[in-house]
């Protein structure tokens, strides 16, 4: 197989560039590679560990959208490359029994473009690998809403036993531990807070949700939230309060137990459900490539966003370590990641078309930041650096806002029209379904 621009990693960036190239220069010059077959906008993972986003109607499939924006899907994850022969290698596709689906298979490239994202970075922590949930993925968010579901049955059970003098439980409730005050940490507690709270809806009326759903929040900074304002952070501490969220800052965790997490100053914080959402670092595969990564294993791209010393090869998002034209590192977001496929869709578009290539350095602009606190409110900064300037935006207006960033990417890889359409169906959908996924 061979095509002239090649994209690995299907993720915000990755899929944007695929689909806006496409449009401009064919199926049989732009090709997506992605070992899903489905695509998701990562920073809703936390509403489907939750169960308040069904993963089967929220997902976009990449046929489809391939078909629809006109580059073609390779299925498979990237597993070596020959950058001297401009050359990738693709994994063997497994069924659920391990028969082989499809065979290992080489892919010839003009241009290749790494975008895979990012997972956890565990830090040396004992016990965090095995003894703790990462959402780096759908399949960890569902595993998460599934053990979530099992512990709320078998604590119903054992509440509905122990109030009619059949047994006793020791710790009577639910005890979840999140380990990182930043974003995702945030978010996913105050998501779990609403979502418990609705699923004493659906049947398990033993259980009250803010006395028996027990949350604690675990960061190693003095203040959750610690790379925004100290105003944005400030809001969002006092709204998990609100929720009966206990959060402890100053906190680093030394060891993580099956039933407990253990802190450099001997605290014991008992959990049934842990969640790591402390760090990331780039996927450790791509330390094996040949190519020139940092200590978290991010590739070392330069101004252009090109991979230093390997021609022809490209990274974008979070797998990438990037200092913009300015000088600054660019953060691990997903506004970086999408002005970086906008950057390398010019170039591309300008090379194909045998157009002088723009030689201007990609430069960062942060619009700001927003984190949801469950359905209802939003807390974040808009403009962040831009000129200098920083407003503080809560409530409704930065809900609109949070929510229109999902419908902005959607919008650039499904078009207007669709994603007019998609946004009714789904506000119908959840008129007509519960409101948490029970099954």
């Amino acid at each position: 197989m061979q095509s002239d621009y090649v994209i690995v990693g299907g993720g915000a960036g990755g899929l944007e560039l695929a689909c806006k190239l496409g449009r401009k220069l064919g199926a049989r010059r732009v090709t997506l590679v992605d070992s899903r077959l489905y695509h998701i906008w990562k920073p809703s993972l936390h509403e489907v560990a939750a169960g308040t986003l069904d993963i089967h109607q929220e997902g976009l499939s990449y046929q489809m959208l391939a078909h629809d924006n006109g580059f073609t899907f390779v299925y498979g994850a990237m597993t070596g490359l020959d950058s001297a022969a401009r050359r990738i290698v693709i994994s063997p596709v497994l069924d659920a029994a391990k028969a082989e689906v499809l065979p290992e298979r080489t892919l010839d490239y003009s241009s290749l473009v790494i975008s895979v994202g990012s997972t956890s970075n565990y830090f040396g922590v004992p016990g965090a690998r095995e003894n703790t949930i990462s959402l780096n993925a759908t399949e960890d968010a569902e595993r998460f809403r599934l053990t979530l579901l099992r512990l709320m049955a078998r604590v119903e059970q054992e509440m509905y036993e122990t109030r009619h003098g059949t047994a006793t439980a020791a710790h009577p409730g639910i005890d979840i531990v999140i380990i990182g005050g930043g974003a995702t940490g945030v978010e996913l507690a105050a998501e779990l807070r609403e979502a418990s709270g609705i699923y004493t809806s659906y049947g398990f009326h033993q259980l009250d949700a803010r006395r028996d759903v027990r949350i604690t929040l675990l960061e190693g900074a003095e203040r959750i939230l610690a790379p925004l304002p100290e105003r944005v952070s400030g809001a969002a501490l006092r709204l998990l309060g609100k929720r009966a969220i206990r959060v402890v800052t100053g906190c680093r965790v030394t060891r993580i137990e099956a039933d407990h997490i253990e802190d450099a100053q001997g605290n014991q914080y008992r959990s049934n459900l842990c969640v790591w959402a402390a760090g990331i670092r780039a996927p450790e595969f791509l330390s094996a490539l040949g190519l020139p990564v940092n200590r978290g294993g991010q590739i070392e791209v330069d101004a252009q966003l090109a991979v230093k010393g390997v021609p022809h090869v490209y990274a974008l998002g979070d797998c990438a370590a990037c200092i913009d034209g300015d000088g600054r590192p660019v953060p691990p977001r997903a506004q970086a990641a999408h002005q970086q496929a906008d950057h390398l869709r010019k170039r591309f578009v300008a090379e194909a078309a045998g157009k002088a290539i723009p030689t201007g350095p990609y430069r960062y602009r942060d619009y700001g930041s927003l984190v949801s606190i469950g359905t209802a409110t939003t807390v974040g900064s808009l403009m962040g650096s831009l000129k200098g300037l920083s407003w503080f935006v809560e409530g409704f207006v930065a809900r609109t806002m949070y929510k229109s960033l999902h419908l902005m990417h959607h919008q650039a890889v499904l078009g207007s029209l669709r994603t007019g359409v998609l946004a009714v169906a789904r506000y119908l959908i959840r008129r007509s379904t519960p409101l948490v996924k029970l099954h």
